[in-house]
């Protein structure tokens, strides 16, 4: 065979190895931000970031945190540190979701492990699905975040989704919602949201969550909760908790994934816990070596930087002291964002009712605007949102709370329900 001809098949088959390959889907949330990134006018405002910003629309690392990087500061980042930091940051994060005093911690019924962030403890607990009940189903409100989609798809697990948003009255589909608990396919997996859904900032009142408690124990369903934004409800860790407290109360064997991108600004650190709850330590001990197992052959472990940050908050009482000051000054301000922007809309002789942006919670206002009035928005206003009408209130400050009220009046004033 000659030089050139060699050469020719060499490039031929190189470049058939990858041509099958397309672009995948745009993420929905990245490129809200990527558009608002590209406009050039001075008045955009990004209303889809889901991390904090103050009141100057800038990212706010904490005090707490400052204290945190000062105590750490100089550390040796040897093996026998991130062991030990690694089971402080689970002891510490199990007593912050289940209770400090909880007899199932003192039972070591609890299975933990340090994950990257939330999306890890959920993509980890996926997978744990996938290979002990690959044929059940999981479960997600209707509307979710739109990852957990992907990450149980990823792992192949079979989903569906449950009723939870009632478009109408802008709250919780209550009534539907059990009716689809009772109808699932017995020992169901149901993802749930303990506190500040995302994106609908709708929460069940503390009897609502007794009762699908209920529901979810009869039909012996395993709940998994995604506890994302603890304190960003109420400015009340343990209140935020309460959810999660009323299922261990009723008997449940349960799982969790936490996070602390936001509710203590670290979000580039991916700093979170995966806990499963057993019947006994022996069961516990192999629920944790498969979790383990699956962790290995992923991404081995995590980074130690962002760990000895969190376990250092949690089990410094100062610190945390410090720590949920921050929270609910947070959680003040965007509370009083809400206010502002309802008071706004309804100053301008809004046609519509907007009771629904204080009546939701957390960090999401989930506004009910049409995909046409939301490309309005962001054709003619320059302000950016997802497209199904996801608003962050983090991203909403007084200075362009008279723009962000007349944009939204503009293209809602027709009187057509949004």
């Amino acid at each position: 065979m000659s030089k050139a001809l060699r050469d020719a098949v060499a490039r031929r088959r190189v470049c058939q190895w990858w041509d099958h390959v397309r672009p995948a889907p745009k993420d929905p949330i990245a490129s809200v931000g990527e558009a608002f990134l590209a406009d050039a006018s001075p008045n955009k405002i990004n209303l889809g970031v889901g991390a904090y910003r103050d009141e100057e629309g800038k990212p706010v690392v904490l005090r707490c945190v400052r204290n945190a990087e000062a105590k750490v500061a100089g550390s040796e980042f040897l093996e026998s540190i991130s062991t030990s930091a690694n089971s402080r940051l689970v002891e510490e994060s199990i007593k912050l979701v289940y209770g400090k005093d909880t007899d199932v911690i003192g039972e070591g019924r609890l299975a933990g492990i340090q994950t990257l962030s939330g999306t890890g403890a959920c993509r980890l607990f996926a997978e744990f699905q996938r290979r002990f009940y690959p044929r059940s189903k999981v479960y997600f409100p209707d509307p979710t975040w739109s990852n957990h989609h992907s990450i149980w798809k990823d792992a192949e697990v079979p989903q569906g989704t449950f009723s939870y948003y009632n478009p109408r009255s802008k709250g919780l589909n209550f009534p539907a919602l059990i009716d689809d608990i009772k109808n699932a396919p017995e020992s169901s997996f149901f993802l749930l949201h303990p506190c500040a859904h995302n994106p609908t900032g709708v929460d069940p009142t503390e009897e609502e969550w007794r009762e699908i408690s209920y529901h979810l124990k009869v039909k012996n369903h395993f709940p998994f909760f995604d506890m994302a934004y603890q304190g960003f409800s109420s400015g009340d860790l343990d209140r935020d908790a309460r959810a999660i407290r009323t299922f261990l109360q009723d008997g449940h064997l349960i799982g969790c994934a936490q996070s602390f991108a936001k509710n203590m600004g670290l979000y580039g650190h991916r700093v979170g816990c995966l806990s499963i709850l057993c019947t006994d330590t022996m069961q516990a001990l192999a629920v944790k070596s498969q979790l383990q197992q699956i962790a290995r052959a992923m991404y081995g472990s995590p980074p130690i930087r962002g760990v000895l940050l969190v376990s250092t908050i949690l089990g410094d009482p100062d610190t945390k002291a410090l720590w949920v000051e921050e929270l609910k000054a947070m959680v003040n301000r965007i509370c009083k964002m809400r206010e502002a922007l309802r008071e706004s809309l309804e100053k301008l002789g809004s046609p519509l009712n907007w009771e629904h942006i204080t009546n939701q919670v957390g960090m999401f206002c989930f506004s009910g605007l049409t995909p046409r009035q939301i490309e309005l928005l962001q054709r003619e206003f320059h302000i950016y949102m997802t497209a199904d009408g996801r608003i962050s209130m983090a991203g909403v400050t007084m200075s362009n709370m008279d723009y962000l009220a007349n944009a939204i009046h503009e293209v809602t004033k027709s009187g057509q329900e949004s």
